[in-house]
């Protein structure tokens, strides 16, 4: 009995593994489903190939190419000022700014003319000595005389007596017409320090102010963007034949236009951010090259479009189609995913440039994409259609 008890567990045991290894022989197979990858919807631009300009896009601050500290080189008090002596007034080349009391300079001036007569007399009467004392000793001795018997000394004394007498004259002449403060161009007053009825002295700064004939733009080039506008570093131009530069800024509401040139390229390397700085000029921004009578201000902030090399037959596409280390993802005919890596010439904010890796009329995706690899099934969208599409459909 003790052996059934034992053995009759195991036997059953037994059955019920050999029939669950039976019915799984025996079992029909499953059927498998084969699911087809879902391509992916990506938006899409085509490569171009056309004849296009390297420019290049850069900022800059326009100053004034010339500015000083405006100094009496006189003293006195100022008895009048212009009318348009104030902060952003703008004066006229050689034009009256500030008045200095002039009376103290006129009485010199007096002096000194009646010193230059004076010294024309003792002059004149050192000649004559001089000719009589010639006369006596060749009537009365004869030979060889001393300088000091002919009265030489006597004479070139009253002749160099003249000569300082004369360039008092001049100083004085010098110092009145200082008394009228004025400037050698036209320009305009960026700050006053003075006003009618304060004493100045010699050195002390009056006003500060700028020309309005030219004014400059210093622009930070990239190594790259250095190499597009095929300048070298130390460039100088000759007048009128430097890059042409067209700059850009919002006034007032409005987007403006000015242009200029490129006139030197800095002999340096910025240190700090490693640029390279060229130097652009705006001729006459207050006048004629005003952009519709808004002139390219001192101060402001500008954007520059420098002109480059030209560059022929250049494959074109958006920039935004550029991903990682110079690859872009081209949509095959078969719309699959191909990633092609290329030879970049230029990039700028719109614009990426190459010269190789990818053929005029391949669609290159310019949307963002997940875990891209090659043979990635995609349903390409036309970016520019599509836009096109919503705004007819608005």
């Amino acid at each position: 009995m003790k052996i059934i008890k034992i053995v009759a567990p195991i036997v059953v045991l037994a059955a019920s593994a050999g029939g669950f290894i039976a019915l799984n022989k025996t079992a029909p197979e499953p059927e498998k489903e084969v699911v087809e990858e879902r391509p992916v919807s990506l938006f899409v631009e085509n490569v171009n190939k056309q004849n296009v300009a390297l420019d290049v896009r850069t900022q800059g601050e326009v100053t004034a190419k010339t500015q000083i500290n405006l100094v009496p080189q006189v003293s006195g008090r100022i008895v009048a000022v212009a009318d348009n002596f104030g902060k952003g007034a703008s004066f006229g080349k050689d034009e009256t700014i500030i008045q200095i009391d002039d009376t103290d300079y006129r009485l010199n001036l007096i002096n000194a003319e009646a010193r230059v007569e004076d010294a024309k007399l003792r002059l004149a009467l050192a000649e004559a000595d001089h000719d009589v004392a010639k006369r006596n000793w060749d009537v009365k001795v004869g030979g060889k005389a001393s300088p000091l018997a002919l009265k030489i000394p006597q004479l070139n004394y009253a002749k160099a007596a003249l000569k300082s007498a004369e360039a008092d004259l001049d100083r004085a002449k010098l110092n009145l017409e200082r008394t009228k403060i004025t400037v050698p161009f036209n320009g305009r007053i960026v700050e006053k320090m003075v006003d009618i009825g304060q004493y100045v002295t010699p050195g002390t700064p009056i006003a500060k102010v700028f020309a309005t004939d030219t004014v400059e733009v210093r622009l930070p080039l990239t190594d790259k963007q250095l190499d597009s506008i095929g300048l070298p570093i130390a460039y100088e131009a000759a007048a009128g034949t430097g890059p042409r530069v067209v700059f850009s800024a919002e006034v007032a509401g409005e987007n403006r236009q000015w242009y200029g040139e490129i006139v030197r390229i800095e002999a340096s390397v910025d240190a700090k951010a490693r640029m390279f700085y060229a130097v652009a000029q705006v001729n006459d921004p207050y006048g004629q090259n005003a952009s519709g009578n808004m002139p390219m201000a001192v101060g402001l902030f500008v954007n520059a479009e420098v002109s480059g090399e030209r560059v022929a037959d250049a494959l074109v596409m958006p920039r935004k189609a550029l991903r990682g280390h110079n690859q872009v993802y081209v949509v095959t005919s078969a719309g699959e995913l191909a990633i092609r890596t290329v030879d970049v010439v230029y990039t700028d904010r719109d614009r990426l440039i190459v010269q190789d890796g990818v053929e005029a009329g391949d669609q290159v995706v310019v949307s963002a994409v997940r875990a891209a690899r090659n043979g990635m099934k995609v349903n390409a969208i036309n970016q520019k259609q599509a836009n096109a599409s919503l705004q007819l459909g608005q």
